[in-house]
């Protein structure tokens, strides 16, 4: 049986094959201890639209969050997504993939750590990956400036292991 995925493993990432619905689940019952936590309230609106984020690994537009969020009676005027969007940035419960201009739900929810996203330039899957060396290269950096890094995100974008796989990535 496939394990339910764990960023901190390369093993577990998203690209790999996993219990996807065992992800999203213990995903969404740690976000709603975070927000729980924090005493920020997780609306029925807010946990719908990272519910929406979780069913697939990928990053997701506003609008495509709205459209979701109008077709289960959230309403279709589009400061339903940015709000529900917004607080669960803020929250640490998704980020914002700015490549894509899109939204992705964190999966390691309530943990201090600056995630390195993977995009498949092909099918679109996105991986949130753990980067603990790379943030301390970058603090490490900051620091002989004395720069205080206040929020940072790393993009790349590549080939998922599917998608290298096939004859149109070799070409």
């Amino acid at each position: 049986m496939a394990q339910p995925c764990d960023p901190k493993s390369h093993a577990n990432s998203a690209f790999a094959p996993h219990d996807h619905a065992g992800c999203a689940a213990s995903t969404l019952h740690r976000a709603q201890e975070v927000a729980q936590e924090k005493g920020a309230r997780l609306t029925p609106v807010r946990q719908r639209a990272l519910e929406i984020l979780l069913e697939e690994h990928r990053a997701m537009g506003a609008y495509e969050v709205l459209d979701r969020l109008a077709a289960d009676g959230f309403g279709n005027q589009p400061p339903v997504a940015y709000r529900a969007l917004e607080f669960l940035v803020e929250n640490g419960l998704a980020h914002r993939v700015r490549r894509l201009n899109a939204f992705a739900a964190c999966m390691r929810p309530g943990e201090d750590h600056a995630p390195v996203f993977l995009i498949c330039r092909d099918c679109g899957e996105v991986a949130e990956a753990g980067a603990d060396e790379v943030r301390s290269a970058l603090l490490a950096a900051a620091a002989r400036h004395n720069f205080t890094v206040e929020r940072a995100t790393v993009e790349a974008l590549g080939l998922c292991p599917r998608c290298a796989q096939t004859p149109e990535a070799e070409a």
